[in-house]
Formats: structure tokens, sequence, C-alpha cells
């Protein structure tokens, strides 16, 4: 039937009305209509239609739109586009709900909603729609209703967003404290870097110091060690010649001593002899010394 409604819609055209009404339609031929550009009303009443595509609200040209008697259950929820239809008819579908976007349809002076389930706008404010009369006033309360219910919507669109920027704030806030700590931790965990190779410098350079020091010592108690051998070694070889000299004087003196006791001894003994001849022991003696006088004389003469 698609096919055949494309080769037929400009015999559907009467001057500036398309009529598609009857026509079995389970879609709408969006782009064959938008290329009758004549045409600025358009039938679509008695179909088999249950929704209506997205694009279908690029046909803004259109006035009058009759989408009575379908079995559409919403509208798209860019229905508001079409701001220059004056003239719209829905009886008898299944509509329960109007898109927040139709109380953008300024122009709209008529409106029949008869026979639909609707929810909002509520059934009481439809009215009847018998007469021209009713469906004028259908549509300015329909609209009155409808812009009311947008500026709630738009309300409680602009207090969520609000909601959700504060929320977005908020973790922006967050996002930026913990990046703050993070960059913090960062930085501590450098300088903590940095004061360990520190740490770690020093203490190597103290025990290299250490190090130096103490085989600087050791070589000082070495250097004196050999200076105190040196030292001794001379001292020993000082006192050893001082108390062989010491030990030779010693000798010297006290045979002298001794020599000199052993012949005072010799010479008391001879005067006493010399003078007590007649004691036994004189005696002896002198007949021991006798020999060693007459040499003596002998070699004063």
């Amino acid at each position: 039937m698609g096919s055949k409604i494309k080769t037929n819609l400009k015999d559907k055209l009467d001057g500036n009305e398309l009529d598609l009404s009857l026509s079995n339609l389970t879609k709408v031929p969006v782009k064959d209509i938008a290329a009758l550009t004549k045409a600025n009303t358009l039938d679509l009443s008695c179909n088999q239609l249950t929704t209506l595509p997205e694009n279908f609200c690029t046909l803004t040209r259109f006035v009058r739109l009759d989408l009575s008697k379908n079995a559409l259950t919403s509208l798209p929820d860019n229905f508001g586009q079409l701001v220059n239809l004056r003239h719209l008819d829905l009886l008898g579908n299944k509509l329960e709900r109007l898109p927040i976007s139709f109380a953008e349809l300024e122009n709209l002076k008529w409106l029949d909603l008869k026979n639909n389930p609707l929810v909002e706008p509520p059934q009481k404010m439809v009215g009847d729609c018998l007469d021209d009369k009713q469906c004028k006033l259908c549509a300015q309360r329909v609209l009155r209703y409808m812009k009311d219910l947008k500026e709630i919507y738009d309300r409680k669109r602009i207090a969520l967003l609000e909601i959700q920027r504060a929320k977005e704030a908020e973790a922006e806030t967050v996002r930026l404290v913990e990046e703050e700590k993070q960059r913090e931790r960062k930085k501590r965990q450098k300088q903590d870097e940095k004061e360990r190779r520190r740490g770690e410098y020093l203490a190597a350079k103290a025990a290299k110091e250490q190090e130096e020091a103490a085989k600087n010592k050791d070589e000082e108690e070495s250097k004196d060690d050999d200076e105190m051998d040196e030292t001794v070694k001379v001292n020993g070889t000082s006192k050893s010649a001082r108390e062989s000299d010491e030990g030779s004087s010693s000798g010297i003196f006290f045979f002298v001593m001794l020599f000199v006791l052993l012949l005072g001894v010799a010479v008391g003994s001879y005067m006493h002899c010399q003078e007590n001849g007649e004691i036994p022991w004189c005696q002896q003696f002198n007949d021991y010394t006798r020999p060693v006088k007459a040499q003596i004389e002998k070699w004063l003469k």
C-alpha cells in the first residue's frame, strides 16, 4: 500500500490540501509529503497509525492537521515544532498525555481531543467539542494548561539542573580536594625521599670521615709506636752503654778499693808484726813478707 500511495501521492493533492485519509497507512510517508511543497493542509484521518515518526515534526508549513480516528498512543516529544498549526484534530485516538512541547503551539486556534483516555490534560478541560466554538475553547484551555504545566516542568527541570550542577560542583570540589591531597601526598613523599637520601648521604659521609679518622689515628699510633720503639731502642742502647760503663767503673772502683783495703790491711799487719814479732802469727807473717820486703828494697835501690 505504501508504494501505491507513493505513486499516487500527487493525485491526493487538491490545491493546498493533501488528503491521505482512508489509505490504510501504518506509517506516515514524511519525505514524500515534504516534497509536495504546495500542501499546507494534511488529512491523515481514518488510518492505522499508532505512532508518528520524529521527523514528522519537520512538516512545519502545515496549518491544518487531521489525525482523527487512528490508534495513536502518543505524540512526538518535539510536536511543538509544528508552530504554524492553527487547526488540529486528534479525535478518537488512544492518547493519555500530550507532550510538554505542545505548549509551544502558539498559533493553535482549534483543537478536538474527544474520545481519548486523557489524563493530562484532564477530560474536563477538553470539553465536548460539538461545534467550532467549543473546539476553539478547548484549544485555549489546553494551551493554557500545557503552558502552566511547561512552566512547572521548566522550574522542576531548572531545579534538577541546579541540583545536578550542585552535585557536579560538589563532585568537582571533591575531585579538586582529592587532587590537592594527592599533590600533597606526592610532595610529602618527595620530601621524605629527599630527606632519606640526605640522611643516607650524611650517614655515608660521617662513616667515611670516621673511617678516615680511624685510619689517620691508626697511622699516627703506628708512627708513634715506631718512634717510641726507636726511642726505646736508642735509649736501650744508651742505657746498656751507660750500664756497661757504669759496670766497668764500678768494677774498677771495687778492685781499687779492695786493693787499697788489702794494702791497708797488709801495711797495718806489717807494721803491727814488726813491733810485735814475738806473736806467733806475726812470726809467720814476717816469714812470708820478708822476701817481699827484700825485693821491694832491691827495687828501691
